[in-house]
């Protein structure tokens, strides 16, 4: 069912952007490099996950899964796996294959929430497809992952319930504080562990649990998984205003554009900026506007504080990964946070 090598699969994006640094890695130990078959193996079996009877499905879940992404959250999950032994690689590559799909799945839901307009530097699933497709292609990605990890123990199947409760929580929670001024730095976290962290938290726990390791080394790696998740996205929300569209692959501005709460913007606010304030409080702000505020943000104190709060939250993951039995694997996780929080898109 898991045949080797088969075929191949592209360094995602993010990994070719730094090669560059990995003299500077610790170890020498590229995380890619670490779990590159088993790459291979998920790439395959999300493939083989997407296929239905109704073209337009295979459509749309292809448009998304072969359209870019960085597969961060099963390369945590393998290199979980490997970094205690584990054997039955079938069974890594199995909820590999799964935390990837009900992320896919969340991103649909999310650009049809956000009336996206791009993704990864093409077109939206929902502005290509429509929203009625792009809903139920969403519901039949998250199908597919359950199909997946549905064929462990129910400790997995709960683990990975648990992380899909969670993202629906940080989306209302995320909705509540929308344009909301009030939004303080804790409501934020609150809305990352549950909206982008739980994932890896979960990727990083059961990949653990299925190589066999003991319930306190598992919470520690679901810690290591939750702490990289919440750094993963303060660097995202920084990119959304200092990055660059061509890396990207979409407009930046993006989360004032929505009124979503995003780090910089909920400091900048907090600093007191009357930009930043017209802009994420009023819907349909103009463009002009827009861009004053993105300004503002990039000359305030507020994308320097965001980055040391990303930086705290990845050295908490890297004390978690110091704590592991040493190895390649080991190395790979201490120098994926390396890798995350230094990236440019």
């Amino acid at each position: 069912m898991y045949p080797k090598n088969k075929g191949k699969v592209t360094r995602p994006a993010l990994l070719t952007e730094v090669v560059r640094k990995m003299v500077s890695l610790k170890g020498g130990a590229d995380p890619f490099v670490c779990v590159a078959e088993e790459l291979a193996l998920v790439e395959h079996s999300l493939n083989r996950a997407i296929r239905s009877q109704e073209c337009t499905l295979t459509e749309i879940a292809s448009h998304l899964i072969n359209g870019g992404g960085k597969r961060i959250r099963p390369m945590v999950t393998l290199l979980a796996f490997k970094v205690f032994g584990g054997k039955r690689i079938e069974d890594a590559v199995d909820i590999a294959t799964a935390i990837e799909l009900i992320h896919t799945a969340t991103l649909l839901h999310d650009d049809i929430i956000d009336g996206a307009e791009t993704r990864r530097g093409k077109e939206s699933a929902y502005k290509k497809y429509g929203l009625k497709n792009t809903l139920v292609a969403g519901d039949f990605l998250f199908i597919k992952g359950f199909e997946f990890a549905g064929k462990f123990d129910e400790i997995v199947v709960q683990w990975t319930a648990d992380a899909c409760a969670h993202l629906t929580e940080g989306e209302i929670l995320q909705g509540h504080f929308s344009r909301n001024a009030d939004v303080a730095v804790e409501d934020y976290l609150k809305i990352v562990e549950r909206k982008t962290a739980s994932l890896f938290q979960t990727g990083a726990r059961v990949g653990t649990y299925l190589a066999g390791a003991g319930p306190s080394v598992v919470e520690e790696m679901a810690q290591y998984g939750l702490n990289f998740g919440i750094a993963f996205q303060i660097i995202d929300d920084i990119l959304d205003v200092v990055g660059h569209r061509e890396l990207l692959g979409k407009p930046t501005g993006i989360d004032l554009r929505d009124g979503n709460p995003s780090i910089p913007i909920i400091l900048a606010l907090k600093e007191g900026h009357p930009a930043v304030w017209e802009a994420f409080q009023y819907p349909f702000a103009a463009e002009e506007k827009i861009q004053e505020a993105i300004r503002v943000i990039g000359q305030s104190s507020a994308i320097e504080k965001a980055r040391s709060l990303s930086q705290s939250y990845a050295e908490r993951a890297l004390q978690s990964a110091k704590r592991l039995p040493p190895s390649r694997y080991q190395k790979g996780l201490e120098n994926l946070v390396q890798l995350i929080v230094e990236r440019e898109f």
